[in-house]
């Protein structure tokens, strides 16, 4: 498994900044302990109840880009506290990435009230997407209805359509995620067939394909 360690305290006082050296010695034990690579150790002085932190907003970026599967912290008050806290979880755990905490020795366990409230915003987020994409398709029907040629400047898309979009078998990724394996792993299974894509690409297609599905039923 690849990791990111995170690391982080409040002020700028002597005592923290020992803590900071601590909590990254701990947790690079634990990783070589649960047989992870770490590929980024991330430390930050900032208060837990700001989103805005250059070290959060660096992890949130890698997780995104490239096949990370799990963050390390010393307990989940590192993340952030209050809302930020929420939003954070949030934002890593739709990456399909996992979270391990010295606290609980493991992968982190959230309470009944986290995991209710991370079920809402997810849900909430489900239904902005399929809002956005009704609000394109209806958009669509009406360009049409006005004389549109949708397949007029599919026949262009060659001229200066900048970056190409990967081909990706999404059929195969529908199975393979069908078989539980993760975005990650799914992604280091379509490279082994020549498909040069990340965990990213991978899991912006599956839910692309699910957005699909949900606007079409």
């Amino acid at each position: 498994m690849k990791a990111i360690i995170y690391c982080r305290v409040s002020t700028a006082k002597t005592e923290q900044k020992t803590s900071l050296a601590r909590q990254e010695e701990e947790l690079k034990k634990l990783a070589e302990i649960w047989g992870m690579k770490v590929e980024e150790v991330i430390s930050e002085q900032a208060s837990g109840y700001e989103i805005d932190r250059e070290g959060m907003m660096k992890l949130l970026d890698i997780i995104k880009k490239r096949d990370i599967d799990a963050v390390l912290i010393q307990d989940e008050t590192r993340l952030g506290r209050g809302n930020a806290r929420i939003a954070i979880l949030h934002c890593i755990i739709k990456e399909d990435v996992k979270i391990y905490t010295v606290a609980q020795s493991g992968e982190l366990s959230l309470s009944e009230a986290d995991t209710m409230v991370l079920d809402i915003v997810s849900i909430v987020e489900e239904y902005q997407r399929k809002i956005h994409n009704l609000k394109i398709k209806r958009g669509m029907k009406r360009a049409v209805s006005k004389g549109f040629r949708p397949q007029k400047n599919l026949s262009r898309q060659h001229i200066n359509s900048g970056k190409e979009k990967k081909t990706v078998p999404i059929e195969e990724i529908v199975r393979l995620r069908g078989n539980k394996l993760t975005f990650a792993e799914i992604a280091a299974t379509l490279r082994g067939f020549g498909y040069d894509v990340s965990k990213a690409t991978v899991h912006r297609r599956y839910k692309e394909y699910v957005d699909v599905q949900k606007v079409d039923a």
